[in-house]
């Protein structure tokens, strides 16, 4: 699959990227019960494949075809990674489900993607069961740095405000790092800063949002090959470990952690 900087991939992403995404899901799988489980955006299916176990059955949907297909080949039925897990290509908008299939269902780091975000969260609580939980991850956008793909960052309150005109329970917290995780993001915010620096016209905000997506896609991994492992973070070590929940969510707060119950129902239009 093709490096754009967005979809964690291992060798190629951040160990403390992987990392949050790692932490994020722990979370969520500390939370889960059994029934049957919907992973929204669940990329190349490493993390989708976490929530597979005894009497529940996982789900799996990404936007984009060809990566849906690579999680299947790679940890559905028959796999080198094998689970017992479906996955399937869908937009996140318009989920192909019926209303109430799941009793859990999990949108990690996939919201900030949304130039509507309440259609995406409109669609989690529709096909959650009345009983059931929705889990939705997102960075902080206080403690977000630029990246053209995130079109809709959320607050600690916009993300709870939000959820709130489509379930009637919302509960935010944070995902805080560690001294040694802080460490590691500063050295690469700052590392990154840098860079920006030689955009002196600021010419990346000006252009047409495609065009600095592709510029993105294409001069990241000359970017980390120039940087080399140490300033990129490609193999430092650092885990989900270093990464706790927390009720106190401050701007250098990495990550928003909402857990969503008691969808509303709405007539049909």
């Amino acid at each position: 699959m093709k490096l754009t900087g967005e979809r964690p991939m291992e060798g190629h992403t951040p160990d403390s990227l992987l990392a949050l995404h790692d932490a994020g899901y722990r979370e969520v799988i500390s939370r889960l019960g059994t029934g049957r489980i919907l992973d929204v955006g669940c990329g190349v299916g490493m993390e989708t494949a976490r929530f597979c176990g005894p009497d529940r059955r996982v789900v799996g949907v990404d936007y984009d075809a060809a990566t849906a297909a690579l999680a299947r080949s790679g940890f559905g039925p028959g796999g080198p990674r094998g689970t017992d897990a479906e996955f399937v290509a869908m937009d996140g908008g318009q989920l192909g489900f019926a209303s109430g299939a799941f009793d859990a269902v999990c949108s990690s780091h996939i919201i900030e993607h949304f130039v509507m975000p309440e259609n995406h969260c409109a669609e989690l609580a529709r096909v959650c069961a009345d009983d059931g939980t929705a889990f939705v991850i997102a960075p902080n956008r206080t403690a977000d740095f630029e990246n053209p793909f995130h079109v809709y960052l959320f607050g600690a309150a916009n993300l709870a405000s939000m959820l709130r005109l489509f379930f009637d329970e919302v509960q935010v917290i944070g995902l805080e790092g560690d001294a040694v995780l802080k460490e590691d993001f500063a050295a690469r915010r700052a590392s990154g800063e840098k860079l920006l620096k030689f955009d002196v016209l600021k010419l990346r905000q000006r252009m047409p949002r495609r065009w600095y997506v592709w510029s993105y896609e294409h001069a990241l991994p000359v970017v980390y090959k120039a940087l080399g492992s140490k300033n990129t973070g490609i193999g430092s070590g650092l885990d989900d470990s270093h990464f706790f929940a927390t009720d106190t969510i401050v701007d250098t707060t990495p990550v928003l952690f909402a857990i969503a119950r008691k969808p509303r129902r709405f007539p049909p239009r």
